[in-house]
């Protein structure tokens, strides 16, 4: 009963993976502004990273963090983490490295690469 539930669960998963709310037209943008990001790889970096332990973001399954702000619309935000112009450059830099950005954030540095980062900046752009 027990191995049925998980092969269940899984295949659950696995369906609602391939769901998303991201029009093409916006994972286009999103890859021009990102140079080259694919937001739909982004979406599942974002759970490989673990930032939806700590931030709500939409289209995530289990997103639904309370530590960090929500991620929603961070396209339409002016600032990133209250320090530096919302830029994908900027983006991609806190997301890779948010220490070097503001010494004293709880954000970890999660090792995220170069290309994770412009595929998860390029999720968060076209949500």
């Amino acid at each position: 009963m027990r191995s049925a539930l998980l092969i269940a669960a899984a295949i659950v998963g696995l369906l609602s993976a391939g769901c998303d709310n991201l029009s093409e037209r916006r994972v286009k943008e999103a890859a021009v502004l990102t140079n080259g990001g694919d937001a739909r790889v982004g979406r599942v970096e974002i759970r490989k990273y673990g930032c939806n332990a700590c931030h709500e973001i939409s289209g995530v399954p289990g997103a639904r963090g309370l530590i960090g702000p929500p991620l929603t619309n961070i396209n339409q935000r002016y600032y990133i983490a209250g320090e530096i112009a919302n830029t994908p450059n900027n983006l991609m830099s806190w997301i890779q490295h948010p220490h070097q950005i503001e010494p004293h954030t709880l954000m970890p540095d999660m090792g995220v690469s170069e290309q994770d980062s412009r595929d998860i900046a390029a999720y968060l752009y076209a949500q």
